[in-house]
């Protein structure tokens, strides 16, 4: 089995609280677990990363430096990430970074010197794990209230929440559907001299 090198985060609904359009770096919030989940993976030498959609940009909602302020500041409580992946597009711009396009994991994926088949991609909409699938990486759904139904049924894999996704695939990519993993967060940093 081969082993995650990367795991890559949706920022909104899956890092962070979602709030549409943000563009105040004051309401960034973490959900339940992100800390925790990273540091798991950080103490492995799972490289992080995020990449996020920003359709505000091209609807005019937000500007760059917007995104780059509140980026910064889920850095600052979440970071360091080894890679920050940014699609401004709308949807109807065509582009191939805007999730599902696998463009934005390709890219990231290549930041960090990983090839896609060793990342994982873990989101909160079925855009995210589409992505995944079409550049070659694993897709984790961890759904929200706003996950439609279909997209969790159409998931290859899908986690309760944040820290679960990233407990199944610390020895490797998701096995089965539904991820599971009900170690306590100590059990799940000791890793039994494999370190």
């Amino acid at each position: 089995m081969s082993r995650v090198r990367a795991v890559l985060f949706d920022r909104d609904g899956t890092l962070v609280e979602d709030v549409p359009y943000n563009a105040d770096p004051d309401r960034v919030r973490p959900v339940a677990g992100a800390h925790e989940a990273l540091a798991l993976l950080r103490r492995r030498g799972i490289r992080t990363g995020v990449v996020t959609n920003q359709s505000g940009i091209a609807r005019g909602l937000l500007t760059d430096a917007d995104v780059r302020r509140v980026n910064h500041r889920v850095d600052v409580l979440l970071g360091p990430f080894d890679v920050w992946a940014v699609c401004p597009h709308g949807p109807d711009d065509g582009c191939h970074c805007r999730k599902p396009e696998p463009g934005l994991i390709l890219w990231a994926a290549g930041r960090v010197c990983v090839a896609p088949s060793e990342c994982v991609v873990v989101g909160d909409i079925g855009a995210d794990v589409e992505a995944a699938r079409r550049a070659g990486a694993h897709g984790i759904l961890v759904p929200t209230p706003e996950t439609r139904p279909e997209e969790t049924a159409g998931a290859d894999h899908v986690a309760k929440d944040l820290t679960t996704a990233v407990r199944a695939v610390l020895n490797g990519p998701p096995l089965g559907r539904v991820l599971a993993d009900e170690r306590t967060v100590e059990a799940a940093y000791d890793t039994g001299g494999r370190g």
